[in-house]
């Protein structure tokens, strides 16, 4: 089996877990709650400082968190979500009012995840996994994104959260830790705690509210999420070109600002646009001879931390022109969990019939 078939197989599996025990649909239904409880906000705002960085810069945080295995980005930002349901802008982040580790409502409700896979036998959460339930692997999982968001490290040295040492034994006290800002908590004896920031030109990034009540944010790869959030920043930073001619990244902006690989960024690509997410766009004017700015839309001061710069790269004759795409915002209305299963299950089938494999069309 290739890799690609293997990949989608193992996908379509765990949709399938997904849709069948509806823990997509349980945890829009808290997320919701939380959402229709608190200040109801119809976008979510994130520092630019979170996607990119200089190329001579640490990698940003989101480069850092595009890992295969755990939850840590979907918890990062599922956190800035809550604390965005419940704080005002300018507010800092507090554990008062936020939600616990465990229960109804509390953090792993957040989360929805397929459970303990045997391969051998095929069979979900088999028998010698007694001792942990869907609820206990959702709080491990949270565990791990912890350990992982406060183990970042950057220039601005503390990680995303901040996990307290217990009392007695020096373990961690996970239900305390404490949200730092998009770039990192600093290096400064007093830790820089996440606070809400305003939507502002060039230095935040907006994201759809449906992007989390809807169940993207579930089903969605590291990839993905991060392809579509550097989309959407160069979308509503540079919005005269987009207009134009969409939005489109060049290899030296896509690895030196971003850090994203090219099979990465264009497998993300080819399945945001399967999802109804994203488009092909028309192709623009050609850009003006001389500097070619970050992926030619023009300069613009990026904030990263606590200095301003201007991204650039020199001039070159251009042999293969990136694609261009555009936001399909609409999309982010459908069922996540319903649209990703079709259209990954269509895309196992075609991979099946070309490697040869007879396999029934499906339904």
């Amino acid at each position: 089996m290739s890799g690609e078939l293997e990949a989608v197989t193992r996908r379509v599996r765990r949709l399938s877990r997904l849709k069948e025990d509806r823990f997509v649909q349980r945890a829009n239904r808290v997320l919701e709650g939380v959402w229709d409880r608190g200040r109801r906000p119809e976008k979510i705002v994130l520092r630019s400082g979170l996607l990119l960085s200089r190329p001579e810069d640490p990698a940003p945080p989101l480069a850092q968190l595009l890992r295969p295995r755990g939850v840590a980005l979907r918890f990062y930002l599922l956190a800035v979500f809550e604390a965005q349901c419940r704080l005002g802008v300018g507010d800092e982040w507090t554990r008062r009012g936020s939600p616990p580790l465990k229960g109804p409502g509390s953090w792993s409700d957040f989360i929805a995840i397929d459970g303990a896979y045997d391969k051998p036998s095929g069979t979900y959460m088999p028998a010698t996994t007694w001792d942990r339930d869907i609820q206990v692997l959702r709080r491990q999982q949270i565990h791990g994104a912890l350990r992982t968001l406060e183990n970042l490290r950057s220039d601005a040295g503390r990680g995303l959260v901040e996990i307290p040492r217990t009392a007695r034994g020096g373990g961690r006290d996970y239900a305390a830790f404490s949200l730092m800002q998009e770039t990192g908590g600093g290096d400064a004896q007093t830790p820089a705690l996440y606070s809400v920031p305003a939507s502002r030109w060039h230095t935040t990034l907006s994201l759809p509210v449906d992007f989390f009540l809807r169940g993207w944010i579930q089903v969605l790869q590291p990839s993905e999420v991060a392809t579509w959030m550097i989309l959407r920043w160069l979308a509503q930073t540079y919005t005269k070109v987009y207009a134009e001619s969409g939005a489109y990244l060049y290899a030296n902006d896509r690895l030196g600002a971003f850090r994203l690989r090219r099979d990465s960024y264009e497998d993300a690509c080819n399945r945001l646009c399967e999802f109804g997410l994203l488009r092909d766009a028309d192709m623009g004017p050609a850009s003006p001879p001389g500097v070619k700015p970050l992926s030619g839309w023009g300069p613009a001061p990026t904030q990263v931390g606590a200095q301003e710069f201007l991204f650039s790269q020199p001039a070159r004759p251009d042999r293969h022109e990136p694609d261009h795409y555009r936001l399909a915002d609409e999309g982010l209305g459908q069922d996540a969990t319903e649209k990703s299963y079709k259209e990954l299950l269509l895309r196992k089938h075609y991979l099946l019939r070309r490697s040869g494999a007879e396999t029934p069309a499906p339904s």
